[in-house]
């Protein structure tokens, strides 16, 4: 079997969602209101997301300095380690923001690793915008993490593990091979009989992977293909 693996950030490889961090210190009134909206399915997390980003007040240099201080998940920078090791190819999939991404993974020098996310977007020195250029017809969210683990566009021994936290990954837990899941995610997988190991973090990922890898940790009778899953 060839596996692929789609890691969240947000609260997965980060220890803070970044976007909640930035609201908490820079964001003027109306982001909770955005939040409670999305919370409450009022509204998606696209929508939610940009309308927080454009209440954002803070010029770049006091953005990035905020990102320096971020911290990871210690056992990340050793997953993608022993992951490459195997073979087998990461790519972070977020609804969060690219320029946060990028600068927080190079700063732990994994700089290289793909990331697919919300694009961020000045739009005057201390006032920010956000666009989704991986956004999908019928899905609320930035980026449609479904489309990267879309049954009909793999073969037929490639795998996706998915490595996630919370209702951004809710979706797309459906249609992927095998899941380590942490915080929300844990009970979403239990309630939808989806194949799932928890973590508590990354050190204990490192220590699944390779009974992922020779077939021990699936169910017996796991397809990869599930069929009634929803549109």
């Amino acid at each position: 079997m060839r596996w692929t693996i789609l890691c969240d950030f947000d609260g997965t490889v980060s220890v803070e969602d970044v976007i909640d961090s930035l609201l908490s210190e820079y964001g003027r009134p109306g982001w909770q209101q955005l939040e409670d909206d999305w919370r409450a399915g009022r509204i998606g997390s696209r929508q939610c997301m940009r309308g927080q980003v454009e209440l954002l007040e803070l010029d770049r240099p006091t953005l990035d300095a905020h990102l320096d201080a971020v911290r990871i998940d210690q056992g990340f920078p050793d997953f993608v380690g022993h992951a490459a090791a195997a073979g087998v190819p990461l790519r972070i999939v977020s609804d969060g923001l690219d320029h946060a991404i990028h600068r927080i993974l190079a700063r732990h020098g994994l700089q290289d690793l793909p990331v697919s996310a919300n694009h961020l977007v000045a739009r005057a020195p201390d006032r920010w915008t956000l666009e989704s250029p991986l956004q999908a017809e019928g899905c609320g969210s930035g980026t449609c993490k479904c489309s990267f683990a879309a049954p009909g566009r793999r073969r037929d021994d490639e795998r996706v593990l998915l490595i996630g936290d919370g209702a951004s990954d809710f979706c797309v837990a459906n249609r992927v091979d095998f899941v380590f899941a942490k915080h929300r995610l844990i009970e979403h997988c239990r309630a939808a009989g989806i194949p799932y190991m928890p973590i508590a973090g990354f050190q204990d990922a490192i220590e699944l992977l390779p009974r992922l890898l020779d077939g021990s940790l699936l169910p017996p009778a796991h397809s990869p293909l599930p069929a009634a899953l929803p549109a």
